[in-house]
């Protein structure tokens, strides 16, 4: 009998649905890019409605007779209040990005907060996180914290959001991966916690059940896609890439180049706390043991490649980066630092701006097109050296996945900057195929880790090919101009 196992995939900037065999091939898929809400300087907002529009589209147009289960991938953080009753949102999402919540997590820092945050969540207080968005949500919204005491709404980050629709709201269920997330899960219990509800003023009836990445949490309602199809994984899109990237064992390390960066580290089922602000996060639940991760955040990786089309108008697409990289002799002592909504790991200043420095008249549209891709590799840089500070061995490799991920220009230059090889799968939607692999063990496509281990081939590999002169001249205009950027 053949077996298909389809992923969601659900990003900042589109909805996706791919269909994958029992070999984890990808078959078919489908997208939609939905639009961006910008209500005020560095807020950010999705509608859900376009969302779940989109992903009931793109499932619909991959689907086959043989699809054994759905998985779902998310971008995380990004927070939706619904009515339990209607199904309805209350408000437009708040994305990741937004940092309308800075001034609340600076008041909370301010009163000595952050060492119980860090202590249970792995997170610092930031605007990033889920919880000061949601509280932010029932304070703002007309009669959402009274409908909130009746038990009349629920709220959950996008997976679980989209279980609740495609089960036809009989499942309320969030995964570990991105419950730890919220600055509201204990990690070490893999439970909501009660002191830190308290402290965001959260109350718990909002909350979904929290439960592992592998295994059948309800099926699709009958109604959507004529049969009722098992939901069996689910996890946050980092967590689900260094699924796909099979970095089972500790010490292995991935970094996915989407619209922001996010490079982690497996530490097994030991949680390292950070001493280099760095995030401590569940990597994934299968079975009863949590496997934890050391994770860096760049908030702003392939979102600057989208700036440079869509804003700036020097390329039309994002493919032309490379040639236009490789054609610079150098960069022409041009540096960007990409803090369009703040910076991320290890620095944490949401109120970081963007800043490109080193121009002279000489300075083209071109050296600013390669000091953008060049920075996205010094970022990656900063999260390396902020791990190896952290006790960390330097990365045998690093395996990279994607949009980014296919530049060989940018792929060759991060490996000179990071000092390791770098390694490109065979397969280019590892973030999907990990969603698929979660929901193909919890229905036996596949036998275990092992089994999803040895299907991973790598498609390229760069090695590090800088003289050591070249690469510091290079680090030092970096931190000269993140210096800049921080004053």
């Amino acid at each position: 009998m053949t077996r298909h196992i389809l992923a969601i995939d659900q990003g900042t900037t589109s909805s996706r649905a791919i269909l994958f065999d029992e070999d984890g091939k990808p078959l078919t898929s489908s997208a939609q890019e939905f639009t961006q809400h910008y209500p005020e300087d560095g807020w950010v907002e999705h509608d859900p409605e376009d969302i779940w529009r989109d992903t009931v589209s793109a499932v619909k147009a991959v689907l086959s007779d043989e699809t054994t289960a759905i998985g779902i991938t998310n971008q995380r953080e990004t927070i939706v209040l619904w009515d339990r009753a209607t199904g309805k949102p209350l408000h437009k999402a708040i994305v990741w990005q937004d940092r309308r919540t800075a001034d609340t997590c600076r008041k909370l820092k301010a009163d000595g907060h952050e060492e119980l945050v860090r202590r249970k969540t792995g997170l610092l207080l930031d605007p990033y996180f889920s919880a000061t968005k949601l509280a932010w949500l029932l304070d703002n919204v007309d009669g959402a914290r009274a409908a909130a005491g009746r038990g009349e709404l629920a709220a959950g980050t996008i997976d679980c959001f989209l279980l609740w629709r495609l089960t036809g709201g009989r499942v309320h269920a969030t995964d570990i991966t991105n419950a730890g997330r919220t600055m509201l899960c204990d990690i070490h219990r893999g439970e909501w916690d009660d002191e830190l509800l308290a402290l965001f003023d959260i109350d718990r009836s909002l909350l979904p059940d929290i439960v592992g990445n592998s295994e059948i949490y309800g099926e699709t309602d009958p109604a959507l896609f004529g049969r009722a199809i098992p939901i069996a994984g689910m996890a946050g899109d980092q967590q689900a890439a260094l699924i796909g990237q099979a970095c089972f064992k500790p010490g292995m390390v991935k970094s996915t180049y989407g619209t922001g960066c996010f490079l982690l580290l497996n530490t097994g089922t030991v949680p390292v706390q950070s001493n280099n602000r760095l995030l401590t996060t569940p990597a994934y639940r299968i079975g009863d043991d949590i496997t934890y991760a050391l994770e860096g955040s760049i908030f702003v990786a392939g979102a600057a490649i989208q700036w440079l089309r869509d804003k700036l108008g020097v390329i039309s697409e994002a493919g032309e980066t490379a040639a236009i990289a490789q054609a610079a002799p150098d960069n022409h002592g041009v540096y960007l630092v990409p803090g369009f909504v703040g910076l991320g790991a290890p620095h944490w200043e949401p109120d970081a701006r963007g800043l490109i420095s080193g121009m002279t008249l000489d300075t083209t549209a071109d050296h600013i097109v390669r000091a953008t891709l060049e920075s996205i590799a010094y970022q990656t840089r900063d999260l390396v050296e902020a791990m190896r500070a952290d006790g960390a061995d330097a990365p045998q490799a690093l395996r990279i996945d994607g949009g980014m991920a296919q530049n060989d220009w940018f792929s060759q230059f991060l490996s000179d900057i990071v000092e390791a090889p770098v390694e490109r799968p065979e397969s280019h939607e590892t973030t999907a195929l990990g969603a698929a692999y979660l929901a193909g063990l919890a229905t036996g496509v596949w036998d275990g880790l092992d089994d999803l281990s040895a299907k991973w081939e790598a498609a390229g590999r760069f090695e590090p090919a800088m003289d050591n002169a070249q690469r510091d001249a290079l680090l030092s205009g970096w931190k000269q101009a993140l210096k800049r950027t921080l004053l």
